[in-house]
């Protein structure tokens, strides 16, 4: 039952974040498309990922807030994450100018700050898979 009620709480407060992270990075397209745009290696795709991204997320939070489609948003929130993570390492290690891709609040943090609080946000989502998994494999023996 503890096991429950942490993937309800994480599934909320990942929903929450990308429900944030995408509006703000919707309300703020034009800075956001520019920082995407002044990492190299996202340049060539950064107009489609400046509406994509957004949008995924908030697809992401809708699916995590629907009940039955709670598994696939907490796999889909997991590899995003996975991918949010990797990315900021790989700026940590490889950039020498950091570009802020963050919306809102995120802003505030710095990159090695941002970095722990994706892999806490990451282990979170993916712990909270493991458990719901189990869950409803429980209840379908």
């Amino acid at each position: 039952m503890k096991k429950n009620w942490f993937v309800e709480i994480v599934a909320f407060l990942i929903a929450a974040l990308f429900i944030y992270t995408g509006i703000m990075k919707f309300r703020e397209h034009d800075v956001f498309r520019f920082a995407i745009g002044n990492t190299p290696v996202l340049k060539p795709i950064s107009s489609v990922l400046a509406w994509g991204l957004p949008a995924l997320e908030l697809v992401i939070a809708v699916l995590l807030l629907v009940p039955a489609l709670r598994r696939k948003g907490l796999y889909a929130a997991f590899g995003l994450m996975i991918a949010f993570t990797v990315y900021i390492a790989a700026n940590l290690i490889f950039a020498s100018k950091l570009p802020c891709n963050c919306g809102g609040v995120l802003q505030q943090m710095t990159w090695p700050q941002h970095l722990v609080f994706n892999i806490v946000v990451t282990a979170a989502a993916g712990l909270a898979l493991v458990w719901e998994k189990q869950a409803t494999n429980k209840v379908a023996i």
